[in-house]
């Protein structure tokens, strides 16, 4: 199997620190709000890739965090008068739903960054003691850049270019720094804000040794795959293998791995254009499956421009594999069971669709091609899981195709038809529970009905309908 390694930055064999097993740590989301669409991509790329190592006989302990604690966070509590906790506490709900929805696994840990803060104290204290980092006057302390001669290695930055470049953008505040591409391990509070008590201040981390802190508790102090949106290769990931290994005194990660940007309609997604999408609002428009399988259908390395019509191309894909396990479940119900002696060379001749599949993903995850592959079995199927076959043949394709599909993530089994009267109940149930401020209700059966292929619109004309 082989990896992109965003550190060497070539294709090389995996090889873990332990034998059958992965250690693997994606950067999550800062909790504020609803997650948008271009959080979704590295949770689906990642989620893949977990279930591919799965797949392939490792013991995957896979850890993703949420960041509690954050100026974007206390901002939005001071705008809505609650606390900061509230405000984490609400998004780290709201993004398992989404989760939920788009089929990505619990990881092994979700920690929380507030709950390590004690973690972060220590490494901080280590760094400094060993003289890497250094706190000013005021109490916040900076890691010395200068001191690791490594800096700029995952994003393959001269430190030289680094320090002229931040000494044209100094601020006011910063002249403590004895350098200025020294960044902060640890920051004094403001009127208002959380904090925690420190032997420099009380205040609270920065947001790079959030991460170092949580993936050395959970994984180890050296770990197989660390991996995260591209966005993060540098100052946060480049900041990590800093703290990290001057912490530690090891190397900190073996493979990185990053996924690239998604556009909107080929522009970059931002709230000023008004192109920005939560995941949520996908929900109301498509099953989160049609989603997934969009992302999905191209390499995570390849930048990825997300529309309508290619939303739509991705319903009809989706539901020409669906419709194909239909098939093969009816026929797999049939009275025939015994396979017949011109299936087993035809059952033979499938084994390449895996053996394509696997091929695909043994190439640095290329989901695109395992795809492709999935429906060369669904071709494969069509043309000769007719009403002929046996039980046997149509149930083997069937495991074949369920299992190559739920390595992606991919549910292919129809849920049962849901009742139009069925439907206009749940409805009355979620209006009644929205009447009596019972939200979390609300909400759950707007998701089971959303399991059930039906999407709802709240319009000023009522709540809309459509079957997905």
């Amino acid at each position: 199997m082989k990896i992109y390694n965003t550190l060497t930055k070539r294709k090389e064999e995996f090889v873990p620190l332990e034998e059958g097993k992965v250690r693997m740590y994606v950067c999550g989301p800062t909790v504020y709000n609803l997650i948008h669409i271009g959080n979704a991509r590295p949770m689906i790329v990642f989620d893949t890739v977990r279930r591919y190592f799965t797949y392939k006989g490792y013991d995957v302990n896979y850890v993703s965090n949420f960041t509690d604690v954050d100026d974007k966070i206390i901002k939005k509590a001071i705008e809505e008068g609650v606390s900061a906790d509230e405000i984490s506490t609400r998004y780290i709900a709201e993004c398992k739903k989404d989760m939920e929805g788009m089929n990505v696994q619990p990881a092994t840990v979700h920690p929380l960054a507030t709950q390590e803060i004690g973690g972060m104290i220590e490494m901080i204290q280590t760094l400094i003691d060993k003289g890497f980092a250094y706190p000013a006057p005021d109490g916040t302390v900076y890691f010395r850049v200068s001191r690791f001669p490594e800096y700029g290695k995952l994003s393959h930055k001269n430190l030289e270019d680094l320090q002229s470049g931040f000494r044209a953008i100094m601020v006011s505040g910063e002249e403590q720094k004895e350098d200025p591409a020294d960044f902060v391990l640890w920051k004094p509070k403001k009127e208002g804000e959380p904090y925690w008590d420190s032997p420099w201040c009380q205040g609270r981390p920065g947001w790079h040794i959030e991460c170092s802190v949580m993936a050395k508790k959970y994984l180890g102090e050296e770990i197989d795959i660390h991996a995260g949106g591209e966005d993060l290769i540098f100052p946060h990931h480049e900041n990590e293998i800093a703290q990290s290994e001057c912490c530690n005194g090891r190397m900190f990660a073996r493979y990185w791995m990053h996924n690239a940007f998604l556009n909107i309609d080929n522009r970059k997604m931002s709230k000023s254009l008004g192109n920005f999408h939560t995941v949520r609002e996908i929900s109301e428009q498509y099953d989160l499956q049609v989603l997934r399988f969009f992302m999905l259908s191209a390499h995570y390395r390849s930048p990825l421009n997300f529309s309508a019509p290619l939303m739509e191309s991705a319903r009809t894909s989706l539901e020409r594999i669906v419709e194909a396990a239909d098939r093969l479940k009816d026929r797999a119900a049939g009275q025939e069971t015994q396979l017949l002696d011109s299936e087993k060379a035809l059952l033979e001749e499938a084994a390449r669709f895996t053996a394509d599949f696997e091929a695909a993903m043994d190439d640095d995850f290329n989901t695109a091609d395992a795809l492709a592959a999935v429906f060369e079995l669904v071709k494969f199927s069509n043309t000769h899981a007719g009403d002929g076959c046996s039980a046997a043949f149509a149930g083997a394709l069937l495991d074949q195709l369920t299992m190559l599909t739920q390595i992606l993530g991919l549910k292919v089994s129809r849920e049962e038809q849901i009742l139009d009267e069925e439907i206009e109940d749940l409805i009355a149930q979620r209006q009644a529970a929205r009447k009596a401020k019972d939200f979390a209700r609300a909400d759950e059966i707007r998701q089971e009905l959303l399991e059930k292929g039906i999407a709802l619109k709240d319009t000023r004309e009522g709540v809309k309908w459509q079957r997905i």
